[in-house]
């Protein structure tokens, strides 16, 4: 009996090491560390303001002469931090249906001088260093039923409220004139895209989806245009992907930034870059 003891605990042993012993296999398939991760397209979104200042937005700043020699250096530092993204296409405020690329495409031969436009002063000037043949419309139309707002908070005693988040958003342009004045347009823009200053322009359009009532969405259905106008933005610019390889950099009016990256953020099939990214 005693002599089938060492045998008996020799057994217990195997068993008890075979039992502890990790699965290799099963680590492998749990841990997601050893998995290669998927390549992403990139989408930057520069949020820009109107460097021509047409006054086709409520929220305008007053920007001054982007083509002064000042403010022309400005742009080339600009773009030195630009092509650290590599972008392999630009997309850019302006009507698909439009005529931007037979104007890039007249710039490139010489045959034309750039404006004072941010789509042009940026978007024409680093497509060309980088060679790019066309550049991207991607823009869509849509309503901003402001007028139809603010006859709601006029019948509904509520005009004051309208008033206050309207004054917030003048504060802000204003806040951001006087940062260009004293600031290059490259420390503007890192102003302008700082996630604290997209939250707060985005709770402004939040707020006014407060000025309705059950039957009558005033406010609601503005910011819900709105928003379908920054979707349709956003499937236009994704039809210019054409591999998990590309890199597209989106200049756009910063009222759009907060929307876009939200959508980019929101789809896995991108990796969504900022301006501060290639600043460090």
């Amino acid at each position: 009996m005693h002599k089938q003891l060492p045998i008996l605990f020799s057994f217990i042993l195997v068993i008890v090491t075979a039992a502890s012993a990790p699965d290799r296999g099963a680590a492998q398939s749990q841990s997601p560390a050893d998995k290669p991760t998927p390549a992403r397209a990139e989408v930057l979104v520069l949020g820009t303001y109107h460097m021509a200042n047409p006054g086709h937005d409520i929220f305008n700043m007053q920007a001054d002469d982007v083509l002064k020699p000042k403010r022309q250096t400005e742009l080339t530092q600009l773009m030195e931090v630009l092509r650290k993204f590599q972008p392999t296409k630009v997309a850019i405020e302006s009507d698909p249906s439009g005529d931007r690329p037979k104007q890039y495409a007249d710039y490139l031969a010489g045959k034309r001088e750039l404006t004072r436009n941010e789509i042009e002063q940026i978007g024409f000037r680093l497509a060309k260093e980088l060679g790019h043949k066309t550049i991207y419309p991607v823009d869509a139309d849509g309503d901003f039923p402001y007028q139809r707002l603010v006859n709601y908070a006029k019948g509904s005693g509520r005009s004051k409220e309208l008033e206050a988040t309207m004054n917030e958003f003048g504060v802000k342009v204003k806040e951001q004139d006087q940062y260009l004045a004293s600031h290059t347009i490259l420390e503007t823009l890192l102003y302008m895209n700082a996630d604290e200053k997209v939250a707060v322009e985005n709770s402004l359009y939040y707020r006014l989806a407060h000025i309705n009532e059950p039957g009558d969405w005033a406010g609601a259905d503005l910011v819900s245009d709105w928003f379908r106008r920054n979707i349709r933005i956003f499937a236009n610019i994704v039809t210019l992907v054409d591999s998990p390889n590309e890199r597209v950099l989106v200049i756009y009016g910063a009222g759009h930034l907060g929307w876009l990256r939200y959508h980019f953020s929101n789809d896995p099939s991108f990796r969504l870059r900022k301006l501060a990214d290639f600043v460090r």
